[in-house]
């Protein structure tokens, strides 16, 4: 691993850019970088499927998580992907990305990764060579008193995609929220890292505003329940 204080503002705060997936755990990251006195967060990063138009996994419209960098202040990094995409192809793209970050002097690149150990090496194995230290800010936060601290600081979020070989169907399109929390089964997750559950973030602390979002569609497709999210917006009339 590459350690890169060399490349620190001149005001000595280490630029930092952040892998945005739009779920809550992207938002907590956010607000714990932005606590921190070395840290400059210089962009958010996003991976977008460009067939659907929408964030991989998540499902997200890509209006939604431009609206999310808007109300945080940050410019968006958005990273095209086509459909289906190798391995091979999304590991050239990054690579791609990580030149970038490097010409515009980026010193970090965090991610909001809780406990999976493989994820986290993966990153780290990704990054050497690239000038760029791996940051985790939530790493190895217990889940169940995050979620309940995710809640009470603020953090508006909805369920997108639900993995119904883990959690029934019904739960895709909720609120994360505590009555949410109250109805996971014991084996789930409180903040879906095992793949439970993803979600995208309406507000948060690191919010200027909160977005105005409504439920929509939800379908199962490819082994997934997904619950698409609109802009409240776009219902009127």
């Amino acid at each position: 691993m590459l350690l890169c204080s060399g490349l620190s503002t001149p005001d000595n705060l280490k630029k930092t850019l952040l892998s945005w997936s739009s779920g809550k755990d992207s938002a907590w990251a956010l607000h714990i970088l932005r606590r921190r006195s070395d840290i400059d967060v210089a962009a958010l990063v996003t991976t977008f499927n460009s067939s659907a138009d929408r964030v991989a996994m998540h499902a997200v419209r890509r209006e939604l998580v431009l609206a999310q960098a808007e109300a945080a202040g940050l410019p968006l990094w958005q990273v095209e992907l086509p459909w289906p995409c190798s391995n091979a192809e999304y590991e050239s793209r990054m690579s791609d990305l990580c030149r970038r970050a490097a010409a515009e002097h980026i010193a970090a690149f965090a991610f909001g990764d809780l406990f999976l150990q493989d994820i986290r090496d993966y990153r780290v194995r990704q990054l050497q060579g690239t000038g760029l230290e791996p940051l985790f800010p939530v790493w190895q936060l217990p889940t169940g008193q995050l979620a309940r601290d995710m809640i009470a600081a603020g953090v508006k979020a909805k369920v997108t995609c639900v993995d119904p070989a883990k959690l029934p169907r019904s739960f895709a399109g909720r609120d994360f929220d505590d009555r949410f929390l109250a109805d996971l089964p014991e084996s789930a997750d409180r903040c879906g890292e095992n793949g439970e559950f993803h979600t995208f973030v309406y507000d948060a602390p690191v919010f200027t505003a909160p977005l105005q979002v409504c439920t929509g569609e939800i379908v199962e497709r490819d082994g997934f329940v997904f619950a698409d999210v609109v802009s409240a917006k776009a219902t009127i009339g």
